[in-house]
């Protein structure tokens, strides 16, 4: 079993409806988790979720907060929620760089899955911006500079590179159900590139000191991945379950 944080994932949607010469708002609070964590933990594992609007206050200042998890899963989440603490931000006082402890706590034997969507890689707009941090270091890919989103309505497969790869998790290259878009990146010297979409990497996975890494560069849950992928499908549990077992040795 491995204790795994899963930082991101949930969002704050707020609308505003016009009826004629009248509007009001509404808004709701949405997870994108769920398949994930349900498939972790059918694998035995023991899942932490941090939603996006706890992430600044709550993810692990130092190596010896993160040393309670074996993997660390970044989802959705940009690199300024976990960089500024409410307290660098909004009251200018000196703190933890957060992104700079969980390099050196993957250096040291930790393991980093990173999973693609509008605030992933590089993400929206350039808005996730985790090719200005040191955490670009650890991934296993090189990001983009400008928004590296590729949009697929119709699906496209993935094609498996290495079947037999323990991150895996057992899969064969037996067709895998469309995906809907992915992050694109450009896999490191070094890296093994497991699976790919659109001719871009899909999994990539690489060491960084004592530690690992691993990159899955579409989505764990819709839009991307729709629910024939995240929901119906079999193989969904044995992706995500394979990276985290050998990320975390």
């Amino acid at each position: 079993m491995s204790r795994v944080l899963i930082a991101g994932e949930s969002w704050v949607t707020h609308s505003t409806h016009i009826k004629g010469m009248d509007t009001f708002t509404t808004s709701s609070y949405e997870v994108g988790v769920e398949q994930l964590r349900r498939a972790l933990e059918g694998r035995g594992h023991e899942v932490r979720h941090l939603p996006a609007h706890l992430v600044p206050m709550e993810f692990p200042d130092d190596e010896r907060a993160l040393s309670q998890y074996d993997v660390v899963v970044v989802s959705d989440i940009g690199a300024n929620s976990i960089q500024l603490a409410p307290g660098v931000f909004e009251r200018a006082r000196p703190g933890a760089d957060r992104l700079a402890a969980l390099r050196a706590w993957v250096g040291e034997g930790g393991g980093l899955l990173m999973i693609g969507g509008y605030l992933s890689f590089t993400g929206f707009e350039g808005k996730a911006a985790y090719r200005n941090t040191v955490l670009h270091d650890v991934l296993p890919v090189e990001l983009l500079a400008e928004d590296d989103r590729v949009e697929l309505p119709a699906g496209a497969q993935a094609t498996v590179a290495l079947p037999g790869h323990p991150a895996l998790g057992g899969l064969d290259s037996a067709p895998w159900p469309h995906l809907l878009g992915y992050n694109r990146v450009l896999a490191r010297p070094g890296s093994t590139t497991l699976a790919t979409v659109n001719g871009d990497p899909l999994v990539v996975v690489g060491e960084h000191g004592n530690g690992r890494s691993a990159a899955f560069t579409s989505d764990c849950s819709p839009h991307w991945a729709p629910t024939a992928f995240c929901e119906d499908w079999s193989g969904y549990g044995q992706i995500f379950g394979g990276l985290i077992e050998w990320l975390a040795r």
